[in-house]
């Protein structure tokens, strides 16, 4: 029995002007892979600096969906909306005591959603996305394409947590257990955020952005490799408080002109107080 895997990689390189059964098949497959949370487009790896994994030959299968699929009515009648065919709503069991409120939020089909998951309108989660037990998405928040969310964090109202399909090697978002993202922060272009941190409001994350460690007096870059795979990511440590924060321009123009730039700052690291206001959360749920 030739695996999944395997399947999904030879379909992907095939380029042909129809679909057969073997592709639905393998695409159904991956789809319910995804939504029971046995297949990730990214897992923990200790073996990977990063921590991380990326698997290329998942995001291979989502966008091989997106070739099959042709553009359909979705049900039901109450809430039109036109899409692939291949990416319907998720339905999901009662037992997973998941609360999606009304009011306009999305989840599509091909992502997990962990128990006790409470999802404020509106809101979306993308396909390949990765939600853990117990995490709240908050108004206007998005979850792209991919990216991993850890369980028991707070993704705060208009929060944009990034996706990524192409390249297929390349890592996406990864936003581990215990995080609180703050109200309008992004992250995008594959950073990581260890355990447990704190995103204040506004703080921006990209491959492009230094983020400065007032604490531990360090700075932390992304690290382009010769491949996507050979990256490595920005990462956020573990317990960091993060806020947004500036810095000044140190020569030519910008310099003569006073012009400061746009950086992220580690403040703190968490300590009781900070665990306090984040455990007020809990009260919503």
């Amino acid at each position: 029995m030739v695996d999944l895997q395997t399947v999904t990689e030879e379909l992907y390189e095939r380029r042909a002007d129809q679909y057969g059964q073997e592709y639905v098949h393998a695409f159904e497959e991956l789809r319910a892979g995804l939504n029971e949370g046995r297949i990730r487009a990214a897992e923990p790896d200790a073996s990977v600096p990063s921590g991380w994994r990326v698997n290329a030959w998942v995001k291979k299968g989502i966008l091989l969906g997106f070739r099959i699929g042709r553009v359909v009515e979705m049900p039901p009648n109450e809430f039109q909306f036109r899409d692939k065919h291949t990416y319907p709503l998720q339905r999901i069991p009662l037992s997973q005591n998941v609360r999606v409120v009304p009011g306009g939020s999305s989840i599509r089909d091909g992502c997990y959603i962990g128990k006790d998951v409470v999802c404020m309108p509106p809101m979306f989660v993308n396909v390949g996305a990765y939600v853990g037990d117990g995490t709240m998405i908050d108004s206007h928040a998005l979850v792209g394409s991919c990216a991993q969310v850890g369980k028991k964090c707070h993704i705060s109202a208009a929060a944009q947590i990034g996706g990524v399909l192409e390249p297929v090697g390349a890592l996406p978002v990864i936003i581990e257990d215990e995080v609180l993202v703050g109200g309008n922060c992004g992250v995008y272009e594959g950073t990581i955020v260890g355990r447990g941190a704190v995103l204040a409001a506004g703080t921006i994350l990209t491959g492009s952005t230094p983020l400065y460690d007032l604490v531990r007096d360090a700075i932390y870059r992304r690290e382009p490799g010769a491949t996507p795979e050979e990256s490595k990511p920005l990462m956020v440590p573990s317990g960091a408080v993060v806020v947004p924060g500036s810095r000044a321009v140190a020569k030519g123009r910008g310099k003569e002109l006073g012009i400061s730039l746009y950086t992220p700052v580690i403040i703190k690291y968490r300590d009781e107080k900070t665990d306090q206001a984040v455990r007020l959360e809990e009260l919503l749920r």
